[in-house]
């Protein structure tokens, strides 16, 4: 099996489907700002009404869309500069999303590297949702009985993830250990506050301004979590001790998603997930075509490739975090944890 990666690499290579596509980026960035103008004029022009939460709104799934083109970036898919992209990324997530760079990449390189690994991928360790019986198992208190349906409850809280994100951010550039280009993050985190956040409060009523920023944190935070987590929820879990070669894991744990090109502008390229972890560099335009390549290799080698639609992936989603929270009821209720036991 490790001869697979290297034979759809050169594939890849050879069909030029890791070039940059500069103009195709241009034109991404120019319809954010198009629409960012669009949003300040409707700010500007409704003054003090409650309209202003279709703003708000609005705000929220455009800086979900810069989230996106700034994890492009610092995969350096979109400039032919390293250092470039690693700027971009940086100007983008923090001083726009309100993210931190520095936090996001340490996290997310470790995703990539071991994605639902137990123990060494960070996106299935527990916090208030439990991604493994064995979590799910040891909750107590509210988080026990959040837990108990916790697919249920798991797009409801992803309201909340937009405030957790901005929180997280802010825990790690102003804490004690090591941060890269801290200076600038909080620089750039401080810019952001007076350029996004502090005109809110200056120019509406203080209850409509809590309100306006309440949206746009919430539609943030739907937003990026369900483009998120149709990509691993519900896959393969690896065992900390499993071996697997690089192409085996990366495509037996990835889902992607149906659609075509509307689902690649709604989710940022995250639709074709299992290309995007063979090949994290590789621009968003050429992820199509990589599916052939990979999906044609997958089925010579006899490897499952998951692929379903949106709608079906939320529905799997919710269906195994709730498998999941039986373990939180009573483990001899809990088919997953019993089977587990049986292996």
């Amino acid at each position: 099996m490790a001869k697979a990666y290297t034979d759809v690499s050169r594939v890849v290579r050879e069909s030029g489907l890791l070039q940059r596509t500069p103009r195709f980026y241009a034109l991404v960035g120019a319809a954010l700002l198009l629409a960012l103008g669009g949003c300040v004029t409707g700010f500007v022009l409704l003054g003090d009404s409650w309209f202003q939460l279709l703003i708000a709104g609005a705000l929220g799934i455009l800086f979900t869309q810069v989230a996106f083109l700034a994890h492009e970036a610092d995969h350096r898919q979109v400039l032919t500069s390293g250092p470039g992209n690693d700027l971009l990324a940086r100007i983008l997530a923090v001083g726009v999303v309100g993210m931190s760079l520095s936090w996001w990449t340490s996290k997310h390189a470790r995703h990539h590297s071991n994605p639902n690994k137990v123990g060494k991928d960070p996106d299935i360790e527990v916090d208030t949702i439990s991604f493994l019986v064995e979590d799910a198992a040891e909750a107590r208190g509210l988080r026990r009985a959040i837990t108990r349906r916790q697919g249920w409850f798991f797009f409801p809280l992803l309201l909340l993830e937009g405030l957790n994100l901005h929180a997280q951010a802010l825990r790690h550039l102003f804490g004690r250990g090591p941060v890269k280009k801290r200076g600038l993050e909080i620089g750039l985190i401080i810019a952001r506050f007076a350029v996004f956040v502090a005109p809110i409060f200056v120019f509406l009523p203080i209850g409509m301004a809590f309100a306006f920023f309440g949206v746009q944190v919430a539609v943030f935070g739907l937003y990026m979590g369900a483009s998120f987590a149709p990509n691993h929820k519900g896959m393969a879990v690896i065992a900390p001790d499993a071996k697997l070669d690089f192409f085996t894991k990366q495509v037996r744990t990835s889902r992607n998603i149906g659609g075509g090109w509307w689902a690649t502008w709604l989710m940022g390229g995250l639709n074709y997930q299992i290309e995007h972890h063979l090949f994290p560099n590789m621009p968003r335009p050429a992820l199509a075509r990589a599916r052939e390549i990979v999906r044609d290799q997958c089925r010579t080698l006899g490897i499952p490739y998951t692929e379903t639609s949106l709608w079906r992936s939320y529905a799997i989603v919710i269906d195994y975090l709730n498998r999941v929270g039986l373990a939180a009821r009573d483990p001899f209720d809990c088919p997953m944890r019993a089977e587990l036991r049986r292996g």
